[in-house]
């Protein structure tokens, strides 16, 4: 679908974008991308160094299945 698309195209579509957006707000637009971008990074570090046993996910311990509820047996009146 996108294998069509030349470098005029992408031109074309750039100063469409640049003239509706102005040269301010994309300006805006990408240092607060950049932001995000770099607290993303900070975070997926931090998440990184944390020991294993702390994170979300960690699957070494087995599931217990000793304190399950019993199914009780049905109490509906038959008619």
């Amino acid at each position: 679908m996108f294998a069509n698309i030349g470098p005029v195209q992408l031109l074309i579509v750039l100063l469409i974008v640049l003239a509706i957006f102005g040269t301010k707000r994309l300006r805006t637009l990408g240092s607060d991308l950049g932001s995000a971008v770099k607290g993303f990074r900070s975070a997926v570090s931090e998440a990184d160094k944390e020991e294993p046993n702390e994170q979300i996910g960690d699957q070494t311990q087995d599931a217990s299945f000793e304190n399950t509820p019993v199914d009780e047996p049905s109490k509906e009146k038959h008619s």
